[in-house]
């Protein structure tokens, strides 16, 4: 088997790829993540979730690298990682009733063995109205500033939402394992 690596410094996608339980190393890819004039979310992640892929693959070109970006959007806008606690304030008072759509992109490139495989996972997230004391007490308490869209589904901001819709609900925490696995399967790994 060739090696698999994991192109992402992302705690919560090595966490969920760890769920696969296939060995794997996770190496950071470099690439830059700004968005294209015009570019549309779904779009953004995709290409993000290619070039993180490729990054890897082309320095190493006997291993089997997964990509994986997500873009959040409330609308038009972008719900970019708050990175402070006043921002994620911001961006929750804002998506406060509202839906917003988490496009999360994954590829699996294997340089040396010509796999290519890509996939964009949407998932929509419909929010409660939320108060502000609700808001600052969820902030407090979960710390969600690195996280697209300003919450963790997977921990306290689950308590946020009014309902979700996925194909996947591993894909709102940042990698799609459904697909993901499957696309293992096809690159020659085992799995269960």
């Amino acid at each position: 088997m060739p090696e698999l690596i994991l192109a992402s410094t992302s705690p919560y996608r090595r966490s969920l790829l760890e769920r696969l339980g296939i060995a794997f190393t996770a190496l950071p890819p470099g690439t830059a993540e700004d968005a294209l004039p015009g570019e549309l979310p779904p779009d953004r992640a995709l290409r993000l979730s290619i070039a993180k892929a490729q990054a890897i693959a082309s320095r190493r070109p006997d291993a089997v690298v997964i990509g994986s970006d997500q873009v959040a959007a409330l609308g038009s806008k972008i719900l970019e990682k708050p990175g402070d606690a006043a921002r994620c304030r911001a961006q929750l008072s804002t998506a406060s009733g509202s839906s917003a759509r988490f496009h999360t992109g994954c590829a699996v490139i294997g340089a040396q063995a010509g796999i290519r495989l890509v996939h964009i996972d949407t998932t929509t997230v419909f929010f409660r109205s939320l108060t502000a004391a609700e808001i600052e007490r969820y902030v407090e308490r979960d710390r969600p500033l690195d996280c697209a869209g300003g919450f963790r589904a997977e921990g306290l901001g689950i308590s946020l939402f009014e309902s979700i819709e996925s194909h996947d609900p591993t894909a709102l925490i940042g990698l799609p394992l459904i697909w993901l696995a499957s696309a293992l399967r096809r690159a020659g790994f085992v799995l269960p």
